[in-house]
């Protein structure tokens, strides 16, 4: 294993740090203390070819400006909350809009937009990057000062173990994922429609128009959300069902996991032989097939567009404090968040 670091870019007078975790079959990973930030992902196809599989940039102006969370930690709640107040211990706080009434993940002021602390470490079968944050009391609109941190940590067996901790002097909310875009193609050779999903999961979760979870829970079957035999992407762009239209075309949807750490996501690309497969501890998985990527932004050299990505943002369901029979992300005082999930990479 060996890590490489360097000097990514500064904001505000501030050092952006690099680093790029090689293990000893050729994939490497790299990622930055903006946002902790996964801007490249390389790993083998079944020719031995060794490509990107993510959507990022090399400069970090574009991360800055233009970039709809490409790699990035989100927090301190990922997905939308609508009405934006949320009610503690008997005290309502105000969070700041960012996509027309709602809050979306964590806000403009979010974990995505902040420098990180970092250090690395260095073993004989796996490489770590340690990133470190304290959130202030009222930053973005949440109470507690919120002391957290974010593992990155990729082994000798290809598995790239994301690992989030936290803990706050005041009881508040706390629901992180990461907002990688994948594309196993290889160097963004194709879109993401041909790309075969598995998901372990028999419920969906209902939004409406303005994309906020209803509270209802549909069942997959007889529908173009039920993935617990694969299905290609492509199939959820073309059909007529209301919930694949109303968030562009594809999927937007939380769906509720029927077992964990037990291989129950897998993502496949049959003309690389790229496969990945995703564990975790979190109770759901947000599914979201690029359908708002533009095409006025440039990923080295080449333009974004529609379903050039997917993310599998492993975490508890969006809105959840508006939805009580969501399971909980309320983070009690002085207690211990945390939350671990695991992507593999492999061949067919």
């Amino acid at each position: 294993m060996k890590i490489e670091m360097g000097i990514f870019g500064d904001i505000n007078g501030e050092q952006v740090k690099s680093y790029t975790l090689i293990n000893d079959q050729n994939m490497k990973m790299t990622c930055i203390d903006y946002g902790c930030i996964i801007t490249r992902i390389d790993v083998s196809d079944k020719e031995g070819n060794v490509e990107n599989i993510v959507l990022g940039f090399d400069d970090l102006e574009d991360y800055v400006h233009s970039s709809p969370y490409f790699g990035a930690v989100i927090g301190r709640v990922a997905g939308r909350i609508s009405p934006p107040t949320i009610g503690i211990e008997g005290i309502t706080y105000k969070l700041p809009q960012n996509e027309g009434q709602n809050h979306l993940h964590g806000g403009p002021y979010g974990f995505h937009n902040v420098v990180w602390k970092s250090s690395s470490c260095e073993g004989i079968d796996q490489a770590s990057v340690i990133f470190t944050y304290m959130s202030s009391d009222g930053e973005a609109g949440y109470p507690g000062n919120l002391e957290v941190s974010v593992i990155y940590t990729l082994t000798n067996n290809n598995e790239l173990i994301i690992t989030y901790h936290g803990t706050s002097d005041k009881s508040t909310l706390l629901n992180m994922t990461n907002h990688t875009y994948f594309n196993l193609s290889g160097n963004l050779k194709e879109d993401i429609l041909q790309h075969e999903l598995t998901i372990k999961s028999d419920q969906f979760l209902e939004l409406d128009q303005f994309l906020l979870p209803t509270g209802n829970l549909i069942d997959v079957e007889h529908t173009p959300f039920d993935f617990r035999a694969g299905k290609q992407i492509i199939e959820g762009t073309k059909t007529a069902y209301q919930q694949n239209k109303i968030v562009g075309n594809g999927y937007d949807h939380p769906f509720l996991l029927n077992e964990n750490n037990k291989k129950e996501i897998c993502l496949i690309h049959y003309s690389s032989g790229r496969k990945m497969i995703v564990e975790t501890d979190e109770p759901s998985v947000v599914l979201y097939t690029g359908n708002m990527l533009q095409n006025n932004i440039q990923l080295r050299g080449i333009p974004c567009k529609k379903h050039l990505g997917l993310c599998l943002e492993t975490q508890h369901p969006p809105n959840a404090i508006h939805n009580k029979h969501f399971p909980s992300i309320y983070l009690e005082k002085n207690k211990e968040y945390h939350s671990r999930t695991c992507f593999t990479f492999t061949l067919t």
